[in-house]
């Protein structure tokens, strides 16, 4: 059993409203191979919400930012932790997840500049799992899983 990001699913739960549907990860889920998870819902953030991007604190801290300076730190870490109650009920050891968004991004993160540059790094919800022994793959990797 894997936990994939809701939005792969072709669930609607993106910042924008929309999402990024993979037919494999779609499939998978309809053939119970897998849970759907959109830890920014659980985090309790509406749809559509604030574009944001990591940005590290003078203290060497993430944070998630909104465009407009809006702090969204503590509701991504709600959502980062209850995917991984959710792991951890389920007894799911491995996750497909949405590259470069700032919960779920693995490997390459947008930069915390809202310009489209990437660098390396983990979104929250990527880093927690990964922390926990939860195997991380993204979206680019599915053709693994048909």
């Amino acid at each position: 059993m894997y936990l994939v990001s809701a939005c792969l699913a072709g669930i609607n739960c993106r910042y924008d409203g929309g999402n990024t549907e993979n037919e494999i990860i779609k499939n998978m889920v309809k053939e119970g191979r897998a849970i759907a998870v959109c830890p920014e819902q659980l985090g309790e953030l509406p749809i559509p919400r604030a574009c944001c991007e990591i940005i590290m604190d003078d203290d060497g801290n993430k944070k998630v930012m909104s465009v407009d300076g809006e702090d969204f730190t503590e509701a991504y870490r709600q959502g980062a932790v209850k995917t991984l109650e959710i792991c951890r009920a389920s007894g799911i050891n491995e996750a497909i997840l949405q590259s470069r968004s700032p919960s779920c991004g693995y490997g390459l993160i947008y930069d915390g500049t809202f310009s489209g540059n990437r660098i390396d790094g983990e979104g929250l919800t990527a880093e927690l799992l990964s922390k926990n022994n939860i195997r991380i793959y993204t979206e680019s990797e599915v053709d693994d899983f048909e």
